[in-house]
Order: structure tokens, then sequence, then C-alpha cells
């Protein structure tokens, strides 16, 4: 029922496929590439948990093309070598902006790291919200799905593991 020729829809073709090109940027990247530089550091002694809290997650469910948006929290115990931070930034990124599962991207984040940065271990989590939940068919908004990656010294140390989901938890609003 709507007029192709009116003014607001002109334009609407070029400016989905400019979205969906922005969407789904991440299969023109390589996530392993963000690691893979010259200028990575040795760890110079420092053998501790590295970690990111609070990464902004956007991404699009592979089954109904509606997003998925929450946050990530990754860390890694360095064996030899530290990387800039915003690099594990653009491999989230990078895997996000690709139709996805989280329970996929979980993996897939873990396995780039653990092939770039060659790490004692690597810990994921990822807690988002679907809305093919909440929009359609069960209708629950606020629903948070979590999925976690261990492997290394996070998948056989459970003080490790414990250490990375406390430190996940820790937040600017808890009143610490």
């Amino acid at each position: 029922g709507h007029d192709p020729g009116r003014e607001g829809l002109q334009e609407t073709p070029r400016r989905v496929v400019e979205a969906y090109e922005e969407y789904f940027k991440g299969y023109n990247e390589d996530p392993l590439a963000w690691l893979e530089d010259d200028d990575t550091e040795i760890a110079r002694g420092y053998d501790d948990l590295v970690m990111l809290r609070g990464v902004h997650l956007q991404s699009f469910c592979e089954h109904h093309m509606v997003p998925f948006e929450g946050r990530v929290h990754l860390a890694y115990l360095p064996a030899r070598r530290l990387v800039g931070l915003s690099r594990l930034i653009r491999v989230v990124e990078t895997l996000a902006r690709r139709l996805q599962t989280q329970e996929a991207l979980t993996e897939q984040v873990s396995v780039v790291l653990e092939q770039g940065l060659r790490p004692r271990g690597v810990a994921v989590l990822i807690e988002a919200e679907h809305q093919c939940m909440a929009l359609r068919g069960v209708r629950q908004r606020g629903v948070q799905t979590l999925t976690t990656k261990f492997t290394g010294v996070f998948e056989s140390d459970q003080s490790m593991r414990d250490k990375f989901i406390a430190l996940s938890r820790y937040g600017p609003d808890d009143g610490r």
C-alpha cells in the first residue's frame, strides 16, 4: 500500500544496503589479524590476568536476523605476549558483525584469542538480550542469556574461573 516513489521511500533501498554493509562488515575482516602485529609486547614478567569487562556487544541472530545486544567480559593469562587492549575489542567487533548465535560467538572469541595470543588460558563470558525473544515469540524483555568458554588455566583451575567470574560481576553500580 505504500507508494515507492514517495519522498520518504525513494532512498530506502540504498540506505538499507549501506546499513547491511555496516551491520555485517565482519565478513570482510579477519579477526585474527588484529592480534598479528609486530607492535605486541613481551610480557616482561607480567603473569597475571589481563581482563576487559563490559565490552559492548551488538550482533544479529542468524535465525531471525534481529539484533542481540549485551556485554562481553574476556580475559587471558599471557604466556609471553601482551597486545593492545583495543585490539581485543576489535576481535569481538569483527566476529559480532556477522550473523551469529551467542554460543558460537563465545566460542569464536575464545578460539581467536587462543590462536592469536597463545596465552596460558582464555576466559569469555557473554551476557546479552535477544530481540527475537523480546519482540516476538515469548515476548520477554530483559531476559539475559549468559554463555561462557574457558581454556587452559581457566579450564583446569577452579580458582582462576572463580576469580574471572567475580571480576566480571564487579562494576561501578554495585556500591564498591
